[in-house]
Order: C-alpha cells, then sequence, then structure tokens
C-alpha cells in the first residue's frame, strides 16, 4: 500500500464529500448533505485564501482528508488555523493514515508560520481524543457554542 499525501483538486470533490458524509454520520452536531458539503469544498478550492483540503490518497484512491481553515487570533497575535473536517474512511483507519494526514496539515501550518491549530471532536471518540493528544493537542477549557443563521427569504409584500 502507498500513501500519497497533497491537496486536494476540483476532481476530488465527489470522494471528498463522501468522506464528509462519514463525517457527518458519526458525529452528533451534523447531517450530511452532499450538495451542501460540495459547494463548500468547490468555494474552498477556488479561494484558497480561506483554507486547504489536504488529501491522502492509498493506491490512488483517496481514503482521507484534513480540511485546515485560516484565521487570525488576537490572543496569539497572528494568523491561526483550524481543522474543520478530519476523517479517514473506515476501511482504512488503524493504519497510520491519520497521524500522517494530521502531520502533513501541522507540518504546513509550520511553514507558514501559524500561531496555533485548533480543533474539536466528540468526546465519544475515543480513538480521535488518543490520536490528537499523541500529536501535542491538548484540550481546551473553551466551550463551543453555535448559533445557526438560516437564510431567510425576505418578507413578500
Amino acid at each position: 500500500m502507498r500513501i500519497r499525501l497533497g491537496t486536494a483538486r476540483p476532481g476530488d470533490v465527489r470522494s471528498l464529500a463522501a468522506l464528509l458524509g462519514i463525517l457527518f454520520r458519526q458525529e452528533r452536531d451534523f447531517q450530511p448533505d452532499a450538495g451542501k458539503q460540495s459547494a463548500a469544498l468547490r468555494r474552498l478550492l477556488r479561494e484558497p485564501r480561506l483554507g486547504r483540503i489536504f488529501t491522502a490518497k492509498a493506491d490512488g484512491k483517496l481514503v482521507g482528508m484534513a480540511l485546515l481553515l485560516f484565521s487570525v487570533s488576537t490572543a496569539e497575535g497572528g494568523a491561526a488555523a483550524w481543522i474543520e473536517d478530519f476523517v479517514v474512511d473506515p476501511g482504512w483507519r488503524g493504519r497510520g493514515i491519520g497521524a500522517k494526514l494530521l502531520d502533513h496539515a501541522v507540518a504546513y501550518a509550520r511553514r507558514r508560520r501559524f500561531k496555533r491549530v485548533t480543533l474539536l471532536t466528540d468526546r465519544s471518540n475515543r480513538r480521535a481524543v488518543r490520536l490528537y493528544r499523541r500529536k501535542g493537542f491538548r484540550r481546551s477549557s473553551m466551550i463551543p457554542f453555535r448559533l445557526p443563521l438560516r437564510t431567510q427569504s425576505p418578507p413578500t409584500r
């Protein structure tokens, strides 16, 4: 098995959306929607200033992704990154692909002199928690809150 790490291309969108479907089915907060995921992925590929989508391919098949979004941290005084999505196809887990993909994304942030990389994971995902701790991530005392903003149609007259 040969693993190749790289950056996503437009032709990868369908496979990336499928991986996001896997991720969102295992997370309690989200529901998969291939249309929404594909639209967001295409936007990120068109606007690289927003972030990077890193891929892991095994013998040419896309089996993992890490989506790194860019921001600025006033607390850190510089560029920061957010791992928005991180997933390896269940059939390929346990082979070190996730660890290599995470290292690849973090190395990119280091080369760009980012001050911090942040991510969220479900508390129940013990395997992911072990990986993140092993890679030097520390639990934060911050609690995530979300305010869904629904696009509303203007009132009709």
